[in-house]
């Protein structure tokens, strides 16, 4: 076994550990749980959330057991990274791997549940949500924010960013699903433009994404609009030639 705590939360190991070990039999389960398990618990009066990572296959049990860090480790290291860096994300608490020689078994990230009053997707599903454009341009300047500070959040989709409004009209924004990120003396403009081409089909929104990030690169809008555009739509054609093959492939497996 593998765990670390974060040295905030050191006086509760133990209950971190226990709540851990009696993961598949007890908290409340968050989301639906398709591909990875998040379940709720309650420290000391505040609400945690653990994180079980799919058990991976033969090839990955080797390889973050040897070879790179797992899911679960990434999340703890990159949450404390994100915090130094001054970017929201919730506190992280700790991670546990177990393995064999054999390699990576099951592993959890734990961190302080947030809960928040939307998340970047309801932007797209919502086009009426109110104050849609502040919060959208708000967005935009956190992205640069992120862009200016060397992070690439690979992951940077609709659910992973939670958003929380504040008393004077302002919005917070946390990153959440954080086990794919890298880190950058700087980024390019390239690169900048296709970390956010996954987060949105709307035409619209890329539009007004486009406006507010001008504000703040050297480049003009047009082609910020033009590089961002065309990224999206590349990312949204492979997104559904990739839909389409599955629903194929599942039909011919019947």
């Amino acid at each position: 076994m593998n765990f670390k705590v974060n040295p905030i939360f050191e006086n509760s190991t133990e209950s971190v550990l226990d709540k851990i070990k009696r993961f598949s039999s007890t908290g409340e389960l968050f989301g639906n749980g398709d591909r990875n398990k998040i379940k709720l618990f309650d420290l000391n009066g505040k609400t945690i959330n653990i994180k079980s990572f799919k058990i991976p296959n033969l090839i990955n049990k080797v390889a973050y057991k040897y070879f790179r860090k797992s899911k679960a480790r990434r999340s703890f290291e990159y949450a404390t990274i994100l915090l130094e860096k001054g970017i929201g994300t919730p506190e992280p608490i700790a991670f546990l791997e177990n393995s064999t020689l054999l390699g990576l078994n099951d592993s959890y990230y734990v961190s302080e549940h947030l809960n928040a009053d939307l998340t970047y997707r309801e932007l797209v599903e919502i086009p009426d949500y109110p104050d849609h454009e502040n919060i959208l341009r708000q967005f935009t300047r956190f992205s640069f924010e992120l862009h200016e500070k060397g992070i690439e959040f690979i992951d940077h989709s609709p659910g992973n960013t939670l958003i929380k409004k504040n008393a004077d009209g302002n919005y917070d924004f946390f990153l959440v699903d954080l086990n794919r990120m890298e880190f950058h003396s700087s980024l390019t403009f390239e690169q900048r433009m296709h970390n956010l081409r996954r987060l949105t089909p709307l035409k619209e929104m890329v539009a007004v994404m486009s406006n507010e990030y001008a504000k703040l690169y050297p480049e003009s809008e047009q082609k910020i609009f033009d590089t961002l555009w065309k990224y999206t739509a590349d990312f949204q054609e492979q997104f559904y030639r990739k839909k389409r093959l599955k629903k194929k492939l599942k039909f011919w497996k019947k």
